[in-house]
């Protein structure tokens, strides 16, 4: 059974891709590519990506219960796609991929993941020569939401300007689910520069790097104070990227 609520976050995605692309300098030509959507949620990007005649297409999260409504969902809305998409729980790090890919894409994951510079190398591998990553994500966590409000702070930037083990132990008062660290809340709380030195230290060549995207019209005023040296880590709030391997 599909809920709505889900459905309703998946067809919130398909808005969401048209920026996603736009974004990144337009939609790349997708015909006969294989594509691996890293963090695939619901899976919103690998129908939009399919339906611009990719060949393949592998959605790959942790999150079963995403992929439970990923799965139902193409079997009972785009069925004429099952035999070009595929949704599975793997682990990108740990578990083995039969193929090599055209394209990766990613959308909204990177401010979750952990070992960054590990899970690049592994996009490298997967990849054909001249292939390419399609990156996109945010916000960032030292900006004014970074911390996706999972840290019960009401305030913007309170989760940069507090002690982590204040945070730590205010949250463990107030909730069943104890943690012991900041990232036990699923954020991996990279920095913007520190973003920056990974993807520069990477055997990827950057061919594309823009931030502050946004359509709302309170960007502008981030994208202006972002501009000064001592604020831009704290009003740079999201990255969108093109990796390629060469």
């Amino acid at each position: 059974m599909i809920k709505k609520g889900d459905l309703d976050y998946f067809t919130h995605g398909e808005i969401e891709n048209e920026k996603f692309w736009r974004r990144l300098g337009g939609r790349p030509n997708l015909e006969d590519k294989s594509i691996l959507d890293f963090g695939c949620g619901h899976g919103s990007l690998c129908i939009d990506i399919v339906k611009s005649g990719a060949k393949f297409v592998s959605g790959i999260d942790l999150n079963d219960k995403l992929l439970d409504f990923a799965n139902t969902n193409l079997h009972h809305n785009y069925n004429q796609f099952k035999s070009k998409i595929e949704f599975k729980n793997k682990d990108l790090l740990n578990d083995k991929f039969e193929q090599e890919f055209d394209l990766i894409v990613t959308k909204d994951t990177f401010e979750h993941a952990e070992n960054l510079p590990e899970i690049l190398d592994k996009f490298h591998l997967l990849l054909k020569k001249n292939g390419r990553a399609y990156v996109g994500f945010g916000p960032l966590y030292n900006s004014y939401n970074g911390d996706h409000g999972r840290t019960q702070l009401k305030l913007p930037w309170m989760h940069v300007i507090l002690p982590e083990s204040y945070i730590i132990n205010r949250y463990n008062i107030k909730n069943k689910d104890q943690i012991n660290r900041i990232e036990d809340l699923g954020l991996s709380k990279y920095s913007f520069n520190e973003y920056k030195e990974i993807f520069n230290n990477s055997k990827f060549e950057t061919v594309f790097f823009a931030t502050n995207q946004s359509d709302h019209p309170v960007s502008g005023i981030f994208n202006f104070l972002s501009k000064f040296k001592f604020l831009k880590e704290y009003f740079t709030y999201n990255i969108y990227c093109i990796l390629k391997k060469n």
